[in-house]
């Protein structure tokens, strides 16, 4: 990435968070968030291609410590890349939310998710309150 293009994504930033709320999620706005998540989707798909190619050739590493290294590394690595392509599913989901025009508002309540979330995590389904209370039930039943 340019400086250029941080420069422009900022400015698109800031723009979108001077909106007025009944602007909220018109077209122009459908077609920023377009772009960003086909942009992540690409990008996305790329560093998932160079960390594939990057474990599939492994190093002739003959010290004990470079091995260690290189094998805390690949773990690393293999996090990554199973972050990253679970993040894939749902950035065609909320493409297909834009198409729909359903982009933007939570799943349960139907209220705006808001446009500072959605530039922090463009794949958000879920307003942050429910979101809160989805991981509290989550943690209630799942960390004994």
């Amino acid at each position: 990435m340019t400086a250029e293009y941080l420069v422009q994504r900022a400015e698109q930033h800031a723009k979108l968070l001077t909106a007025a709320a009944a602007e909220y999620m018109n077209n122009e706005q459908l077609e920023f968030f377009q772009g960003y998540l086909l942009d992540l989707k690409q990008r996305t798909m790329l560093h998932v291609d160079d960390l594939k190619k990057q474990l599939s050739s492994p190093p002739e590493l003959s010290d004990e410590v470079d091995r260690a290294q290189y094998e805390e590394e690949s773990r690393l690595w293999l996090r990554i890349l199973d972050r990253e392509r679970k993040l894939l599913p749902k950035i065609d989901k909320a493409l297909r939310r834009i198409a729909r025009k359903e982009f933007g508002y939570c799943l349960e309540t139907g209220e705006p998710i808001g446009l500072a979330r959605l530039l922090i995590r463009p794949v958000s389904e879920y307003c942050a309150d429910v979101k809160l209370l989805h991981e509290g039930v989550e943690k209630h039943f799942y960390d004994e």
